[in-house]
Parts: structure tokens; C-alpha cells; sequence
């Protein structure tokens, strides 16, 4: 069986290929799946996907009539994917529900310093020779209050590190982390998380009950000079409201590794091209906003895992077996 595979990095051809290699062939193409490119998978009975790929019910029912019976998406997120869908047609939906919590982790902690640091225009500057440090000055970390929105894996990860920095610690969840009580972390109502904190992160899923999680009101409730760092799913966070909030002149800084309509921009070059998305136009051109393309899963170590899973769920498609990757099972 030769395996199919949309929105492959050129980082991670080689990965991909090398883990596929004694099992199957597979085909690995830097296009991303939707109704546009569905057709290129006729014939392949496992397609793999990546986050950004469009898995509607007409993307779906294309795939299936090209006899795709099997995809195994290279992420933990499924949001883009419709469950019901694949049930009615046959298909098998597989996940990765497990790589590396520090990557992702690592990143935001990224952002939140270069933010609050001004490390990008400090880079800039100096790339021209102005070693002036007028707009540079950042906050000290140590003693100040962080509000973690989420404290599974990723968000314990987050917090270990606030804790080596000897930062309040504050968090919601629609369940406690032990781990994270243990670091000295109160559980708060969300409310008083947001009024409290300095440093905001987003850690949880992105589903209907969490889309804009941070709307116009739970924006307007942070304190003027917080950091807000989101490196989960875009649709947390209302943008629209957001630009609002920073045209008013509000946050110290604003780290975002995911956007809400990054769909069909993120991974692709459009350096050459007018961005219609007159919101995410708007909001890179604030000097105290910094947005990366959806990097923070990024390292050697967690695409190493998410491939090596990926690779495991196609076998266990054809072994029939289920493991906890699984979101539809084979019919």
C-alpha cells in the first residue's frame, strides 16, 4: 500500500520516507489537503494530513470516492476534521494524541520573552547599527503572576518553567493537574485569572465550547500591560477584538504562534502577494505583536514522534487494531 502525504515540510520529507521505509511507499506533497487538491488522492486508500488540512464533509466525501478509506492526521488537533462524516462514510480517522509537551512549551515561554523583552526590534535595530536601548525596557519575570489557561501536558510543561522563574501561579481547567499543584499552583475561576495575571497562555483544545475563549469581554478584563501568549489553536482568541485592544494601546506584548484564519496562509510562501486578511495585516503591524507561522510543535524531537506515531496508526489500520490515536474506528 502506498501511502499518500499532503502539507509535507521539506524538514520533514526525509523523517517521513526514512520512518515509512521497510513498511511502505509513501508519496509526500507540500500541498495541503481541500476540496481543491481531495482529487490527487484517488487511488490512495491511507492519506496523511497535516493540521491545516481541510477535512469537511465535501473534502471527505471526495476522498472516499476516490477510495481513500484511511488518514492519519500528523497532529493532536482535530478541530479541522468532521467526525461524523467520516463515520457515515467508512472512513478511519486516526491522530497523533501524544509528542513532545516541551516543544510547544519551550516556544510560548519564546514568546513571551522576546515580547516582553523586545528581542525582535532590538534585532532589527542593530542590524542597522542603533544600539539606542529607548523602547527596550522589559519586566522581570521573578515574582509576577502567571495565568495558565489549560494545565494538561503542555500546560504543566509551562508551568514548570514559570515555577523556575519563582512566578505566582495561577490556573483554570475544567480539571486540576496534581503535578501542577504541587508546583504551588491555586486553581482560580477564569475571571480571576485574567484580572490577575501579568503572563496569559492558552493551552487548551480548540472546540466549540472554547472558541474565543478570550472574546471582546475576557480581553477588555486583563490588565492594560499583560502579555498574552497563545500557542495552541488560533479560534481561542476573538482577533477581531484583540486588534481592538491594541489599537486602544492596551498589553505589553502579544505572542502568537497559531492565528484563526490561518488556514490556506500558514507554511506557504505569500511574501509576493497582496494579504487580503486585512485583520492579520493589521496586527503584525503593532510593535508589541509578535506572530510566527505555527512553529512551536517544530523540534526534531516531537515530529520525530508525531511521525513515528503516524506511521503506527497506518499499521494498526491494516493490522485492525485501535489504539488511543483512533477517532473513528474501521468499519
Amino acid at each position: 500500500m502506498e501511502i499518500l502525504a499532503f502539507g509535507v515540510q521539506a524538514d520533514e520529507q526525509p523523517l517521513i520516507e526514512s520512518a515509512f521505509a521497510g513498511h511502505h511507499e509513501v508519496r509526500c506533497l507540500d500541498v495541503f489537503l481541500n476540496e481543491d487538491t481531495a482529487p490527487i488522492a484517488a487511488g490512495y486508500e491511507a492519506v496523511s494530513t497535516s493540521v491545516n488540512a481541510e477535512l469537511g464533509a465535501r473534502v471527505l466525501e471526495a476522498l472516499a470516492a476516490g477510495g481513500t478509506r484511511m488518514i492519519a492526521q500528523r497532529s493532536t488537533g482535530y478541530n479541522n476534521i468532521d467526525l461524523k462524516a467520516a463515520e457515515r462514510l467508512g472512513m478511519t480517522i486516526a491522530r497523533v494524541s501524544y509528542y513532545s509537551p516541551y516543544s510547544v512549551a519551550e516556544f510560548a515561554w519564546a514568546l513571551a520573552m522576546a515580547v516582553n523583552r523586545r528581542v525582535v526590534r532590538a534585532s532589527t535595530r542593530t542590524r542597522d547599527f542603533d544600539f539606542r536601548l529607548d523602547g527596550l525596557m522589559g519586566r522581570d519575570m521573578h515574582g509576577r503572576t502567571v495565568g495558565v489557561l489549560g494545565t494538561g501536558k503542555i500546560g504543566e510543561a509551562f508551568t514548570r518553567i514559570a515555577h523556575g522563574f519563582g512566578m505566582r501561579l495561577l490556573g483554570w481547567d475544567v480539571a486540576e493537574n496534581p503535578a501542577c499543584r504541587e508546583l504551588g499552583m491555586r486553581y482560580v475561576p477564569k475571571e480571576q485569572l485574567l484580572a490577575e495575571s501579568d503572563l496569559i497562555t492558552l493551552h487548551v483544545p480548540l472546540m466549540p465550547e472554547t472558541t474565543h475563549l478570550l472574546d471582546a469581554d475576557a480581553l477588555k478584563s486583563m490588565k492594560d500591560d499583560a502579555i498574552l501568549v497563545n500557542s495552541s489553536r488560533g479560534g481561542l482568541i476573538d482577533t477581531a477584538a484583540l486588534v481592538t485592544e491594541l489599537r486602544a494601546g492596551r498589553f505589553a506584548g502579544v505572542g502568537l504562534d497559531v492565528y484563526e484564519a490561518e488556514a490556506g496562509l500558514f507554511y506557504v510562501d505569500r511574501s509576493l502577494e497582496a494579504i487580503e486578511d486585512d485583520t492579520l495585516a493589521r496586527l503584525v503591524t503593532f510593535p508589541n505583536v509578535l506572530v510566527t507561522s505555527h512553529q512551536a510543535y517544530y523540534t526534531e524531537d516531537a515530529v520525530g514522534q508525531i511521525i513515528d506515531a503516524t506511521v503506527r496508526n497506518v499499521l494498526d489500520y491494516e493490522a485492525g487494531r485501535r489504539s488511543e490515536n483512533v477517532l473513528v474506528p474501521r468499519s
